[in-house]
C-alpha cells in the first residue's frame, strides 16, 4: 500500500508498506493491529521490506507469522524514502514514528475487518520507531494505541559516529553512513551536513556504493575499509553531528504515554544492554506510566526476537490484544 504521513518538519509525504491479515473472517470487533517497525535494511529503495520476500529477515518473517497466528493484523511500514522518492531518513525518529502510526489509519481505509486497538512493535531501528510512534504527529482517528514493544531499540545516537570511527570494524560503517545520509536528507538545506562536505570526495564516493547496497549484502563493499579514513571528522564535528542525531533520534527524550515493554538480548553486540538499561531508567524518570524491561541472557541482537515472542504476545494480550494461547519460542540458534 501507499499512504500519507508527515516528516519531522510537518511536510506531507508518501510512504509505502504492507498489510498482512490472519486467515479466516475477522472477529466481531475486528482484528487488533500490530504496526510492525523493522530494523535497518539499508537506505536504497530495493531494501524496502515490502520488496523483500522475508520482510527483511527470517527472524522478522517468523515474528510476523506468530502475530498473524495469534489473531493480529500486521501493518508494516517501509519508512519514508524506502520504496518512495527521496533518501530514507534513517534514524530520524519523528519520520519513522509518524509512518508507523499513520499506516494504521491508512490500513483502516484500505482493509475491512480491522479493530480499533493497535500496538506499535519494532526491533532495533524499529524499536526506536515504535517508541516514537507513541508521540506521532497525527492522531490515529478512532484507533486506540494499547501499548508499545521495543526490541533492542536504537539509542544513544550522539555516541554512534565516534564509536564507529574508533572501532576499526568495517562492518559497523554501514550504520554510520546510513545515519549520516538520513541526517543530510532531513536537513537538506544545510550543505554542511552533506556527505561530500563531511567526508570529502573520495570517502563520499565510497559511501555512495555502501548506500546503494542493502545491509544484508553490504559486507563485500565494506571489506577492508578504514573507519578512520571513511569518517574523517574532528572531535568537534563528531560532537556536533552526534548532538543533532541524538536530538532527532534518541527515543528516551519524552515519556511514553502508554504501557511499554522493552526487550533486550544480554549479549547484543549492536545495541549494548547497558544503553537499553539507561533508556528504560530515563523513560521511568520522565514519568512514563508503565515501562517493563525483559532481558534474555545469552541472546544476541537478532536471536532475542524469537526468544521473546511469548512475552511479546502475553504483553499484547494483557493490554487489549487477543486472548493468549499456547506459545513456544522458535529455535533460532545463536547470534
Amino acid at each position: 500500500m501507499l499512504y500519507h504521513s508527515t516528516n519531522a518538519h510537518g511536510v506531507d509525504i508518501p510512504v509505502s508498506g504492507t498489510v498482512l491479515l490472519p486467515p479466516g473472517a475477522p472477529p466481531r470487533d475486528g482484528w487488533p493491529v500490530v504496526s510492525w517497525a523493522h530494523g535497518t535494511t539499508g537506505v536504497a529503495d530495493a531494501c524496502a521490506p515490502s520488496q523483500l520476500p522475508d520482510v527483511g529477515s527470517d527472524a522478522y518473517s517468523q515474528e510476523l507469522g506468530a502475530l498473524l497466528r495469534a489473531g493480529y493484523a500486521v501493518a508494516a511500514s517501509d519508512y519514508p524514502g524506502l520504496g518512495t522518492p527521496g533518501m530514507h531518513t534513517c534514524l530520524v525518529g519523528a519520520d519513522e514514528g509518524n509512518a508507523v502510526a499513520d499506516i494504521v489509519t491508512g490500513a483502516h481505509q484500505l482493509v475491512p475487518g480491522l479493530g480499533r486497538m493497535w500496538f506499535a512493535v519494532g526491533h532495533s531501528q524499529g524499536g526506536q520507531a515504535a517508541l516514537f510512534a507513541a508521540h506521532a504527529a497525527h492522531p490515529t482517528g478512532a484507533q486506540r494505541l494499547g501499548g508499545v514493544v521495543a526490541i533492542a531499540p536504537a539509542s544513544h545516537l550522539e555516541a554512534m559516529l565516534a564509536g564507529v570511527k574508533a572501532s576499526h570494524v568495517p562492518g559497523e560503517l554501514s550504520f554510520a553512513l546510513y545515519s549520516l545520509a538520513g541526517l543530510a536528507a532531513t536537513d537538506s538545506s544545510d550543505a554542511s551536513v552533506s556527505l561530500r562536505s563531511l567526508l570529502g570526495n573520495a570517502s563520499a564516493a565510497t559511501a555512495s556504493r555502501v548506500l546503494a547496497a542493502c545491509s544484508a549484502n553490504s559486507a563485500p563493499v565494506l571489506k577492508g575499509l578504514d573507519t578512520g579514513k571513511m569518517l574523517p571528522l574532528s572531535a568537534d564535528q563528531l560532537h556536533r553531528i552526534g548532538e543533532r542525531m541524538g536530538a532527532y533520534g534518541d527515543p528516551d527524550r519524552f515519556p511514553v504515554p502508554v504501557p511499554a515493554l522493552i526487550i533486550q538480548g544480554g549479549t547484543d553486540q549492536d545495541v549494548p544492554p547497558a544503553w537499553t538499561d539507561q533508556v528504560v531508567a530515563h523513560l521511568r524518570q520522565l514519568g512514563s506510566p508503565s515501562v517493563l524491561e525483559r532481558t534474555y541472557p545469552g541472546a544476541g541482537h537478532d536471536q532475542v526476537i524469537g526468544q521473546s515472542v511469548c512475552d511479546l504476545l502475553a504483553f499484547l494480550s494483557a493490554h487489549g490484544g487477543t486472548r493468549r494461547g499456547a506459545c513456544t519460542t522458535p529455535d533460532t540458534g545463536t547470534g
